[in-house]
């Protein structure tokens, strides 16, 4: 049997700079939960076309929000030519009913210990409308093809997963809904046979929160630092700077670069957020610890929450440029469905649309409290130039020459991709916003 699994892009037309784009791994999961008598072909569409005519018995389809209405539109391609075709993903775990007016059948949450129940149905003539299992089981090992992976990106980090949940239930984040609360954790001996077969030594770990549980962290860190590999990956900053040992030996495992979810750095915001960092300069104090191991900043910030005003966006800038941080993600507020966001905002009639395609972290689909939608928006792009100007590019080198050449890179990278979210915004105002801000 012939099995497709694709990973759509949120705009058939538009592409993601290659430099940042995320590295998948959802797809090779699923290959290598296959049974080998099967043929699997893996089409991220951010990297090749689609042939919708190809050869094959299943089709496979992993979908976000943003690229939902993409999903759909190859679920009807894929069925009008008569192909059976399964959704999995975030957006389908979320709102399956939804998922089901286009796909035959929905795989909800995790795909372990169901993907190879639901090949099986398929051979039988028994495809379920849903399948879901509650309690995977992470301790089984799944080979992967790390040579496919390492093809499609242009810095080749090969992805590596080893927790899944979160229990910290952020308001505007559904990764609760998806992978539950409770940390599960894959076998370390695992994570070392996946960074041995890949053959790389450049690896990104794609763990919400990759010192969620400190304990297991540690082993992590002393098992792979024999292996003198390069890694980066995401965690909580009040986590990692209030555990001397920990800082450390994610630092000599050979951490080059860690995410964090900072979202704002107002102090009315930070009071009401689920996080340990309290006040500005507990922040500022904890960025200076992690610099001085040598790891670089990336920042995850936020606006439009209910206490943002228009000054949020250089007060932002002028704080992370102050704090020589390497790089920034700059997000608006996205009421992702099935978030407390999302049913706040629907019940004040806030939600300006409703197309999927939209709910990206990138695009306004609200009106915010103290501005107008597009204001916003403006404010999110123009604080985005400002950080990446040359005379902020230079300003922030002196504290990121631990690793100059990674800063320069990873800062070209979003340099490239301001100017093309600066032509977005003049089709986002007559789409979005000329009716919104009346």
């Amino acid at each position: 049997m012939k099995i497709l699994l694709i990973s759509p892009a949120t705009d058939e037309e538009r592409r993601t700079n290659k430099g940042l784009m995320m590295p998948q791994l959802a797809l090779y999961i699923l290959e290598g939960l296959t049974p080998k008598e099967h043929e699997v072909k893996i089409v991220e569409e951010e990297t090749e076309p689609i042939d919708l005519d190809q050869d094959c018995d299943l089709v496979g389809i992993s979908c976000m929000t943003a690229n939902a209405p993409r999903s759909y539109d190859l679920c009807r391609e894929f069925k009008n030519r008569g192909k059976t075709v399964i959704l999995g993903g975030v957006h389908p775990t979320i709102l399956p009913d939804e998922a089901l007016q286009h796909a035959d059948s929905v795989v909800i949450g995790e795909a372990e210990g169901v993907w190879e129940t639901l090949i099986v149905d398929f051979q039988n003539n028994q495809l379920k409308k849903t399948y879901h299992n509650p309690v995977p089981d992470l301790g089984k090992y799944i080979h992967k093809d790390f040579r496919k992976i390492f093809q499609s990106r242009r810095f080749s980090l090969i992805p590596i997963l080893t927790t899944r949940g979160c229990p910290y239930h952020c308001d505007f984040c559904c990764v609760t809904n998806l992978f539950g609360e409770k940390i599960k954790h894959v076998p370390i001996e695992n994570v070392i046979r996946d960074i041995k077969e890949s053959g790389s030594k450049r690896f990104i770990f794609l763990d919400d929160n990759i010192i969620g549980s400190p304990k297991y962290a540690k082993e992590l860190f002393r098992a792979i630092k024999p292996l003198k590999i390069k890694w980066v990956g995401q965690a909580s900053v009040s986590l990692l700077v209030s555990d001397d040992e920990l800082i450390q030996l994610a630092a000599e495992s050979g951490c080059k670069m860690l995410f964090f979810g900072i979202e704002s750095v107002a102090e009315e915001q930070i009071k009401t957020m689920r996080k340990a960092i309290k006040d500005i300069n507990h922040l500022e104090n904890a960025f200076k610890k992690i610099k001085k191991t040598g790891i670089l900043i990336h920042a995850s910030m936020v606006f439009g929450f209910d206490s943002d005003t228009k000054e949020v966006f250089d007060h932002t800038v002028e704080f992370l440029i102050k704090n020589k941080v390497n790089t920034v993600s700059f997000n608006v507020l996205t009421p992702y469905p099935g978030t407390k966001t999302y049913e706040n905002l629907k019940s004040e009639n806030r939600l300006t649309t409703t197309e999927w395609k939209y709910y990206d972290h990138n695009t306004v689909v609200f009106k915010p409290k103290n501005m107008t939608p597009y204001e916003l928006q403006l404010g999110k792009v123009n604080a985005r130039k400002k950080f990446y100007s040359t005379k902020s590019v230079i300003k922030r080198l002196s504290g990121n020459m631990v690793n100059p050449l990674i800063y320069l890179a990873t800062n070209y990278g979003h340099i490239k991709q301001v100017k093309v979210e600066v032509k977005r915004i003049a089709g986002l105002k007559s789409k979005l916003f000329d009716n919104a801000d009346k």
